[in-house]
């Protein structure tokens, strides 16, 4: 038995959850989620919990199993809580700024960057080099946050560009022959 599959879902008292088939709609505080789940996998309410089982112990249906529960854990978490992803941006005169609800990067291009948000996603400027992507749907913050990394990666050298807050970059040695002088 999936470790993660049999484990049941709370669902706080805030939540609404209906299951119509292979349909999962979860409406909480911060929004409202829908998926359609695999169809061989059987999503029941139980109380205040949802169980997810699967049909046989076949090799697919035990990946699909943990991965559905997560799918649905995740989806309860992001109508209650939230999700965020902060980023920070190192570099000299690299810039992040909000402009309506469009976001603003200046990182050393001839342009600034600007990007739109999709629905559901929200930009925090914390301060000129630390931002955070915001929203209910865990799989869509990921998704734009590292959409947002993307257009920098932390290059090894200097370690300047966008990174996750917490990255670690791994640095390399610049050039050897700068270290001694002329022979």
């Amino acid at each position: 038995m999936s470790r993660i599959g049999r484990l049941p879902i709370q669902v706080p008292p805030s939540v609404d959850v209906s299951i119509v088939g292979r349909d999962i709609t979860v409406k909480g505080p911060k929004g409202s989620l829908h998926r359609a789940l695999h169809p061989d996998m059987r999503v029941t309410m139980e109380g205040s919990t949802i169980v997810v089982e699967r049909p046989s112990e076949a090799k697919h249906h035990k990946q699909l199993h943990g991965l559905t529960r997560t799918l649905v854990a995740n989806m309860v978490t992001g109508v209650t809580d939230g999700y965020r992803k902060p980023l920070e941006i190192t570099g000299v005169g690299y810039r992040a700024a909000r402009v309506g609800d469009k976001l603003q990067l200046n990182l050393g291009y001839s342009h600034p960057i600007e990007i739109e948000p999709p629905a559901g996603i929200v930009f925090e400027v914390e301060s000129p080099v630390r931002l955070a992507v915001v929203g209910i749907d865990k799989e869509l913050v990921g998704q734009v946050a590292a959409t947002i990394r993307a257009t920098r990666k932390p290059e090894p050298y200097k370690g300047k560009g966008v990174h996750y807050l917490g990255e670690q970059i791994r640095r390399k040695a610049g050039k050897a022959g700068k270290i001694g002088g002329k022979k």
